[in-house]
């Protein structure tokens, strides 16, 4: 998701995407323990992914 796909959500938005890539890391990280998966470099992306989300929540809630 882009920086500025990022920006444009509200709220609740980026709450429901924060858990679906909290979703996603999870199922990285139990299919890369029982067998290595093809990238493993996916599991740092969507770490990123997911600080960026909180980031940007972040400063949407210092701002109100």
């Amino acid at each position: 998701m882009a920086s500025k796909e990022i920006k444009n959500l509200s709220q609740d938005q980026l709450k429901e995407q924060i858990a679906q890539e909290r979703e996603r890391l999870l199922r990285l990280k139990f299919a890369h323990a029982i067998s290595p998966i093809e990238n493993p470099l996916r599991i740092r992306a969507s770490r990123k992914e997911i600080a960026r989300l909180l980031t940007e929540l972040s400063a949407k809630s210092n701002q109100q």
